[in-house]
């Protein structure tokens, strides 16, 4: 067989520093010591009723978010109608003073047509 050429190996005065590495689970197992509280293991009884209350919290979390998110959508919109109201005022009162006799009758004097002082004559025609 030959030798592993990749892992060089380590002279007998050079130790690996730091020791064994923990990962981070290990690290939460030793900080939390769950074992001193549920003893060797969880306890298979009381799956179902912690997971159904971590369902339900994730559930009420979601629900309250959607919620925000309503009210802001309904605050946007609410101040768009406003924003759209006060235009269509604004418009509706330029119209209203656009349409009026003596308004147009201004602005067609330059094109030579003069608003008529006289009231209109009815023409008959005999049948």
């Amino acid at each position: 067989m030959s030798n592993n050429t990749f892992r060089k190996k380590l002279k007998s005065g050079n130790k690996p520093k730091g020791g064994p590495r923990k990962s981070i689970f290990s690290w939460i197992e030793e900080k939390l010591d769950i074992t001193g509280i549920l003893g060797e293991g969880v306890p298979v009884q009381l799956v179902p009723p912690v997971g159904f209350v971590a369902i339900l919290a994730l559930i009420y979390i979601w629900g309250n978010h959607r919620a925000e998110n309503m009210v802001r959508k309904i605050e946007k919109a609410q101040q768009e109608v406003e924003d759209l109201r006060a235009d269509v005022t604004t418009l509706e009162a330029e119209y209203m003073l656009s349409s009026m006799q003596s308004e147009v009758a201004k602005r067609v004097a330059e094109q030579g047509i003069f608003e008529l002082n006289q009231p209109p004559i009815k023409i008959e025609v005999e049948k």
